[in-house]
């Protein structure tokens, strides 16, 4: 039961059903029981349903459906759940680091132009550490690991490189631009689309 109750596989919609973040199942029961979401019965005839918490603790557990044991018996595991008061979709930006550097330079070495393999890249401060540059969003780009070899400790320009564009923090983006199927959980699909 720690197991399910703890895994990232319910997504949450705001009340215009638009997705917003992912939660466990632990946060959702609790979000379903204090009534500031209701459960999403997904039907196999395509049909959704909300569902309010004394409600779907009678839902029967269908053959696929995951399932929490509780003393009143098996609780089906909601895969999506509708926030009641809540209309906003956040925005927000990848975090600083590698996969937030490919990310924003979308898998391009910075200075090649040259599309890269997960292998094949890794990440160039333009203005090295040793010159004084920052591990930071405007300094560090995602580069060919040959062109940084051959970069190393040199600016851009002494190593005869030219960056596409200069780097920059990334824009904000609707959160559910950030949302992943992970678990390739079906019910999510028609959110996600």
């Amino acid at each position: 039961m720690k197991a399910i109750l703890h895994q990232s596989t319910v997504l949450l919609l705001n009340r215009n059903w638009q997705a917003i973040h992912v939660k466990t199942q632990a946060e959702a029961f609790c979000m379903m029981a204090a009534e500031s979401a209701k459960g999403l019965d997904v039907r196999g005839d395509g049909s959704v349903v909300p569902v309010c918490w004394e409600d779907w603790l009678k839902l029967p557990v269908r053959d696929g459906d995951r399932a929490v044991h509780s003393p009143r018996g098996a609780v089906r595991a909601p895969t999506v759940i509708v926030a009641s008061n809540y209309n906003k979709v956040p925005l927000c930006r990848p975090s600083f680091g590698a996969r937030g550097i490919w990310l924003r330079d979308g898998g391009i070495c910075q200075y090649t132009g040259r599309k890269l393999a997960p292998h094949e890249g890794n990440i160039d401060h333009v203005v090295p550490l040793s010159r004084g540059g920052a591990s930071s969003w405007e300094n560090c780009v995602l580069s060919h690991r040959d062109v940084n070899a051959r970069k190393g400790a040199r600016m851009p320009n002494e190593a005869g490189l030219r960056l596409l564009r200069p780097p920059a923090v990334p824009r904000a983006v609707p959160a559910t631009a950030n949302i992943e199927n992970r678990h390739d959980i079906a019910d999510w699909r028609m959110f996600l689309a």
